[in-house]
């Protein structure tokens, strides 16, 4: 009945693994387990094979990139319903796999997403960027979610029919981290897939360092500014993105000039604030903005 798909890059899978077979073993579901290492280094695909040889396990020569490697689940899945999850997760209840069961069983959904959630207590400084952030824009309660259900769509802990992923798969053009999911979401909402929120979250088990995040967020801009160029004819995207509905009021404005001015001056001291710890998220949504207009520029270039 489901198909449950890990995508791996450079993480030890063990314990995650272990306890989604628990979980699922006590539904007494068909189920599958497939992973697939997306050119990890050798030290984890070590790791992980001595765990998950039992399971369906793919190791990848060359890294393909976060939108091919789930349309790749797509070749070795066998149900009806495919379960992604992120290879960082921890299972935040033992009936996990009995949730999504249950929402199967009773609402026979299109989509189905569960949410994510962060440990309670705050990490060290150096980490406090991804965290802040986690917590107070990630981790949605379910009623917050259902209110925009395609915007709160993210990709590390969902369950999709197979053959509507067969049809609207992701953008394989997107390889860099971030966004596959805002736009998938959006192709989602455009062909009028329902999208169902319960409350079935996953921990979020790998806090990065600000300066990973930061770099990350980086390249994660740069895809939005290439996706906001190639549906710039498309209106209603502007309303699932709000970092797209700001700029577009900042050009509305006519302080798009000199509001980008401040940023190329103040980019440094702002990416020090916020490499060092001090997370406050105005400011870094305003780093982001800066980024999107840096890139949108050198893409038009």
């Amino acid at each position: 009945m489901i198909s449950i798909c890990i995508p791996i890059y450079n993480f030890n899978v063990s314990s995650f693994v272990e306890a989604i077979s628990q979980s699922a073993n006590a539904t007494s579901i068909p189920f599958e387990i497939i992973l697939i290492d997306d050119a990890s280094s050798t030290e984890y695909k070590v790791q992980n094979l001595k765990r998950c040889e039992q399971e369906t396990y793919i190791q990848l020569e060359e890294n393909i990139g976060r939108s091919k490697i789930r349309n790749l689940f797509l070749k070795y899945a066998k149900y009806e319903y495919l379960l992604f999850l992120d290879c960082d997760g921890k299972l935040s209840n033992d009936k996990f796999i009995h949730n999504y069961l249950v929402c199967i069983q009773t609402q026979k959904p299109d989509l189905v997403c569960g949410g994510r959630i962060y440990q309670d207590h705050s990490p060290s400084r150096k980490q406090r960027l991804r965290w802040k952030y986690g917590i107070l824009k990630e981790s949605q309660t379910t009623s917050k979610r259902l209110k925009n259900p395609n915007q709160s769509f993210m990709t590390n802990n969902f369950l999709i029919r197979k053959d509507i992923l067969e049809q609207i798969p992701f953008n394989e053009t997107l390889r860099q981290y971030g966004h596959e999911d805002t736009l998938l979401g959006f192709e989602l909402k455009k062909a009028n897939i329902s999208i169902t929120h319960i409350d079935n979250p996953v921990i979020n088990n790998d806090i990065e360092e600000n300066s990973i995040y930061l770099e990350k967020t980086k390249k994660g801009i740069y895809n939005l500014a290439s996706i906001s160029i190639e549906l710039e004819d498309e209106p209603a995207f502007l309303e699932d993105v709000t970092l797209l509905g700001f700029h577009q009021k900042v050009k509305n404005w006519k302080l798009a000039t000199f509001l980008y001015l401040i940023f190329l001056f103040s980019k440094p001291f702002i990416y020090y604030t916020l490499n060092h710890g001090f997370a406050n998220l105005t400011l870094f949504n305003f780093y982001k903005w800066g980024l999107f207009v840096e890139a949108r520029k050198k893409l038009s270039r």
